[in-house]
């Protein structure tokens, strides 16, 4: 699976960005999709993941209830759509694909994830 991201941004605290990942090559609805980020300095980070039916979705505790995941499978693509951004929001986010799961897994670990895409770059000022 190639894995293309998009929609980074420079945005103030508060406001909102939507972040894009179109998936080709091999049958999107056969994958896992997932969001993680990376802060300089840090650790690649899980943010969200969603069921390969789009049925079921994961948070980590510091994005819920300010981000979505959401997908497509028509169109091949997942969404990050967040919201109340911080500062601390700012890092590269990374699309990620994971294969050979249940319709309803949402697996929340890097080592899940086979295929990755460029990260995009998304800076929240104060």
């Amino acid at each position: 699976v190639q894995l293309q991201a998009s929609g980074g941004g420079l945005v103030q605290a508060g406001g909102s960005l939507r972040l894009s990942c179109a998936a080709s090559g091999r049958p999107f609805g056969n994958h896992v999709m997932g969001w993680f980020r990376q802060a300089p300095g840090k650790e690649r980070e899980f943010v969200a993941a969603i069921s390969r039916s789009g049925g079921r979705t994961l948070y980590a505790d510091s994005v819920r209830g300010r981000f979505t995941i959401s997908r497509e499978n028509a169109w091949n693509t997942v969404f990050l759509q967040m919201n109340s951004l911080k500062p601390e929001d700012t890092a590269d986010y990374y699309c990620a694909a994971a294969s050979g799961y249940s319709a309803y897994a949402t697996p929340a670990q890097r080592y899940n994830y086979a295929y990755w895409g460029q990260g995009t770059l998304v800076t929240v000022s104060s």
